[in-house]
């Protein structure tokens, strides 16, 4: 969304809200702008694949209109029918009363342009590691950051360990065309919504699920590139989290007193699944303090994204022998 309607959401999100009735909003800026009201209100958590109230409230809107949000800028404006009033109102209010992530509400998220499917059985996808792979492994250098790879066609096997929804898997098959991407997740609901993404993009020949724990259901299978995004949140954070991720699966969460009970498990047996010239990508959310206490002689590389910072690290596989 353009900066300048952002700034008039802002400058207008101040104003008290009221029960309202369709015909009493008229634009989608209107709704965005009555949305925002409503989550400054009740203070909900922005942590599911939107990062404010004015990018939840236009995600919310478009979704309910059918539009990508790409074309929310095109149709602010616009003007909306008092049956579409009456569905955003809806979910909007479903939103500030349930708590539920805007996500499971719409069963729809987005991750790098591509929509997914997603419901309770499986964490809302919100991994920083769709932006890496465009910016840390393209083939392409930049002035932020080079590339860890020199070709992603180079790229013939991926694994991608706590699937969930299937979201990186199919980030993965999309941005390395020539490789087989297996997917592994302990959870079959979770496998259930990642085999409906898959079967969207008509990747079944290409994406494989296996249910199973880490590396167990993969024999002695190596790969180019591991991927992973699993549990991390320590006991604390298990303790303090907001009731929108109380909606998730605990399970995919759930990391252990420091966080890192199955980031070890991954990194003892990494090295044995990894091909000569592979490496690792890994998120820890904000586990590099105990990351760096648990492997103190590893030459981990911390990755930043516009929206993160030393949450994703890489480790070659060599420097895992």
């Amino acid at each position: 969304m353009a900066r300048a309607l952002k700034k008039k959401i802002v400058a207008k999100a101040a104003v008290k809200t009221s029960p309202v009735k369709p015909g009493d909003l008229v634009t989608l800026f209107d709704f965005v702008r009555y949305a925002v009201s409503r989550f400054a209100q009740t203070q909900i958590v922005f942590a599911h694949g939107t990062t404010d109230p004015i990018a939840e409230a236009a995600f919310i809107v478009g979704e309910v209109l059918h539009l990508h949000p790409d074309q929310f800028e095109m149709f602010a404006q616009a003007r909306v029918t008092q049956a579409e009033a009456k569905q955003i109102l809806a979910v909007i209010d479903a939103r500030v009363t349930t708590r539920k992530p805007a996500a499971y509400l719409l069963n729809k998220i987005y991750m790098r342009g591509l929509a997914f499917y997603v419901d309770e059985r499986t964490i809302v996808p919100r991994s920083f590691i769709g932006e890496l792979l465009d910016t840390h492994l393209s083939g392409q250098d930049s002035e932020q950051a080079g590339s860890l790879i020199e070709d992603p066609h180079d790229i013939e096997s991926v694994l991608d360990l706590c699937t969930g929804s299937g979201c990186l898997a199919i980030l993965a098959a999309h941005h390395f065309p020539k490789a087989r991407v297996d997917a592994v997740d302990l959870s079959g609901d979770a496998l259930k919504v990642a085999a409906r993404n898959v079967g969207d993009y008509g990747l079944e020949d290409r994406v494989t699920l296996y249910k199973g724990d880490l590396f167990k259901p993969l024999g002695d299978s190596r790969y180019d590139l591991i991927i992973s995004n699993p549990p991390y949140v320590d006991a604390e954070g298990m303790a303090a989290l907001p009731r929108e991720c109380r909606h998730e699966p605990a399970m995919a969460f759930d990391g252990g007193d420091d966080g890192l009970d199955i980031v070890r498990r991954i990194m003892t047996d990494a090295a044995a699944h990894l091909t000569p010239d592979g490496g690792l990508l890994c998120e820890i959310g904000r586990c590099r303090p105990a990351m760096d206490a648990a492997f103190p002689d590893l030459p981990l590389l911390w990755l930043d994204t516009d929206d993160s910072e030393g949450e994703v690290f890489w480790i070659a596989a060599r420097d895992l022998r």
